[in-house]
């Protein structure tokens, strides 16, 4: 796989942003390495990536919310003599609730797959990336990491996790030729809703989403040029400068008056 100008590992790479972000990695020639819990679909799609783009496209189906899956992966790529230039921490979820209401598996499952696993992967490929002194990362997060989320606690709390250690990793290797971008999404068309529980909240319903698609080209664009952060969207640029300069607990009373259902 690595006759090509560098080979991508995507996880949640079967729709959403991550099946978007590889459309556009392959479009550039790059191989793929794409990682989801729904074999069937990620089949398809590495297929058609690899149709449509002449790339070699490698489906891994896998559940990275075990604790063993990121060791195993990596496992699995060096045994296939797989390099991996470019690490994209995609998948990710959420579940609406109030937090002791919500069942143990799912708040511990969120820290699992948004926190554990993300660092656990960024952990074993940064040290080949640094021997060859080249590499990237992007770690996924979400506007909701820069406030407190009442009705979604552990899902805003794993993204506020992943922007300080994805902002904190990018000053460490900067004197190196390894570059971390965290991407930061508002609202987004994909599936994450459905699952999340949160159709029907005040923020989707009146403030809108954007589009997978230009959601992931920001992102790409982002981490090519090597930018730390990448907040896609005026809107919700406007609305993080916000947040800065506004009372906490204000912020938060927001924040569960947007997430909170409606009618």
């Amino acid at each position: 796989m690595n006759d090509s100008t560098s080979t991508v590992l995507i996880t949640g790479a079967s729709s959403g942003i991550g099946y978007e972000l590889a459309k556009l990695f392959a479009k550039d020639r790059h191989n793929l390495v794409l990682v989801a819990r729904s074999g069937s679909r990620l089949a398809q799609v590495a297929d058609e990536l690899q149709r449509q783009f002449a790339v070699k496209a490698m489906p891994v189906t896998l559940d990275l919310a075990v604790p063993s899956a990121p060791q195993s992966l990596f496992d699995q790529l060096g045994r296939h003599g797989i390099t991996v230039d470019i690490l994209i921490n995609n998948a990710g979820y959420g579940k609406f609730g109030e937090f002791a209401q919500l069942p143990l598996e799912d708040a511990v499952g969120q820290i699992q797959l948004n926190v554990a696993a993300l660092t656990y992967l960024t952990r074993l490929f940064v040290g080949p990336m640094l021997k060859r002194d080249s590499g990237k990362f992007m770690n996924v997060a979400s506007t909701a990491g820069f406030q407190p989320g009442p009705l979604m606690a552990v899902y805003y709390a794993t993204k506020a996790y992943i922007i300080s250690f994805s902002e904190a990793l990018a000053n460490e290797l900067a004197e190196t030729g390894v570059t971390v971008t965290c991407l930061c999404p508002g609202a987004t068309n994909t599936g994450f809703a459905e699952r999340a529980g949160t159709n029907n909240s005040r923020l989707l319903k009146q403030i809108g989403t954007m589009e997978a698609k230009t959601v992931a080209l920001a992102g790409y664009r982002g981490l090519m040029a090597s930018k730390t952060l990448v907040i896609p969207g005026l809107k919700n640029r406007l609305l993080m400068e916000s947040l800065r300069i506004s009372p906490r607990r204000v912020v938060t009373a927001v924040s569960r008056k947007l997430m909170d259902r409606m009618e």
